[in-house]
């Protein structure tokens, strides 16, 4: 397999051009824009039937090695994928009837979908931070999962740092106490906001010349190496559902309904299909932010502010970030803002991908009768995929495998399924671990001087 020798450049097109590695150190452009690639290599067919068979770690090492297999030694990178992914990643076909699949994405040591790129990415910028002896802090937000998965994945990481700020109000107690019990060089800090308040605070600190001796970086799915590692999982759900006709040498086509709040697990799907994933169609499934679907449907995009508060609650974002890598993938522009300052190629953009928003009501509906017709326990956060993958179905027939992403253990919202079911889900052992610990974590209001004063009482040497 080549080895590509990957650019990146801002989504608002003012500063030079990068390679991976200072992408990923620096998070967000000079310019506040996005780092994204200018163009992905692609997988010849030979390629993508010879990775057919392998198991996760050996997958995300052939599909690294293909993007950013340039930037590190072989050795490590596999080294990396290896012991990142040691966790299983189950695909279950719901009835032998129909051809529909779940991808599960919760079996990490977080339960949520974000170790898979959050344990890749620490182990990166850990072999970066210590072959140029430096310090670095990772300042992120979240709007539920990701604060979670970062504070677990960098968690006594030497020379890192990380401070992790989420919605007071919009987190589950188990999603809190993931970021809010490991202490150490760990620091989560309540906002009474929403997530796109969080958000801004970090996107500002970034941009701000007087934290620059802070040398910031972020986890979010703002930083570009965020998203490679997602690609991954979309080869593997694609190699375990099309056994049959990959046996007999063809790749046949496959839909995926992801869960989208962000818009980072998307991104990482469009990735996979940039290398060459034969997928005809995603769905962008979201909840009550219905930013993305009416601006598909309409060509014009309006941010929703303040966002909606929703069950799926790691989905409540009324301006995702990486819309404007997905507009820059297909032609177009978006600067940091949420401004269009050129419109994408529209028509190939709805090729591509199927949105559709999904209420509260909605949500609750579609994990009662998922239980009941196959006892299967879905959180809210994959109601809303397996919803968007039905309203899909509903206006499209089509006899491809589709496969719509679980991002979290229901576990992690015990209240809501117990009020939908009257049943608790299962506790995976590592939210059973920190049930009992201590948390600490301080409040504040969104306001950037007070943030800012914050990190350099903190954190400036």
């Amino acid at each position: 397999m080549g080895v590509a020798i990957l650019k990146f450049h801002s989504t608002n097109h003012s500063c030079p051009e990068v390679d991976f590695k200072t992408a990923l150190l620096a998070g967000l452009a000079p310019d506040k824009g996005l780092y994204t690639a200018n163009e992905y290599p692609r997988f010849d067919r030979d390629e993508l039937l010879g990775m057919a068979s392998m198991e996760y770690p050996d997958l995300a090492l052939a599909v690294l090695s293909k993007l950013v297999g340039d930037q590190f030694p072989p050795a490590k990178l596999k080294d990396i994928c290896k012991d990142a992914y040691n966790f299983p990643v189950p695909v279950v076909k719901l009835a032998d009837n129909e051809n529909l699949f779940m991808l599960h994405l919760d079996k990490g040591p977080t339960a949520s979908f974000k170790d898979f790129a959050a344990r890749a990415m620490a182990r990166l910028m850990a072999l970066l931070v210590a072959q140029e002896k430096r310090d670095m802090l990772i300042l992120t937000a979240t709007s539920g999962d990701t604060g979670g998965a970062v504070a677990s994945a960098f968690y006594g990481v030497k020379n890192i740092k990380v401070c992790v700020l989420f919605p007071a109000d919009e987190v589950s107690e188990r999603q809190r106490k993931q970021m809010t019990t490991l202490g150490k060089n760990v620091q989560a800090i309540a906002i009474e906001g929403k997530f796109d308040d969080c958000q801004a605070l970090v996107k500002k600190a970034f941009s701000d010349p007087d934290l620059a001796s802070l040398n910031l970086s972020s986890a979010n799915s703002i930083n570009v190496g965020r998203l490679l590692p997602q690609s991954v999982y979309y080869f593997w759900a694609y190699y375990r559902v099309c056994e049959e006709s990959i046996g007999k040498g063809t790749l046949d086509p496959v839909v995926f309904s992801v869960p989208s709040g962000n818009f980072g697990n998307l991104m990482g799907g469009l990735i996979a299909k940039q290398l060459g994933l034969p997928v005809s169609k995603f769905i962008a499934a979201v909840n009550e932010n219905d930013e993305v679907p009416k601006f598909l449907e309409t060509s014009t995009y309006a941010k929703i502010e303040p966002s909606i508060k929703c069950l799926s609650n790691a989905m409540n974002v009324g301006h995702p970030s990486n819309l404007a890598r997905i507009v820059d993938l297909y032609g177009g522009t978006m600067d940091h803002e949420g401004n269009v300052l050129k419109l994408p190629d529209m028509n190939r953009l709805r090729d591509d991908i199927f949105s559709t928003s999904i209420s509260d009501e909605e949500t609750r509906f579609i994990i009662e009768t998922v239980h009941h017709k196959y006892n299967y326990v879905l959180e809210a956060h994959g109601a809303v995929g397996w919803g968007g993958l039905k309203r899909f179905l509903d206006f499209y027939d089509v006899a491809t495998p589709c496969i719509s992403i679980e991002t979290a253990d229901p576990a992690k919202f015990p209240e809501l399924i117990q009020e939908i079911l009257g049943i608790d889900p299962p506790l995976p052992p590592s939210l059973k671990k920190m049930q009992e610990k201590e948390e600490s974590y301080p409040k504040q209001k969104k306001d950037y001087l007070a943030f800012k004063d914050y990190l350099i009482e903190n954190y400036a040497t």
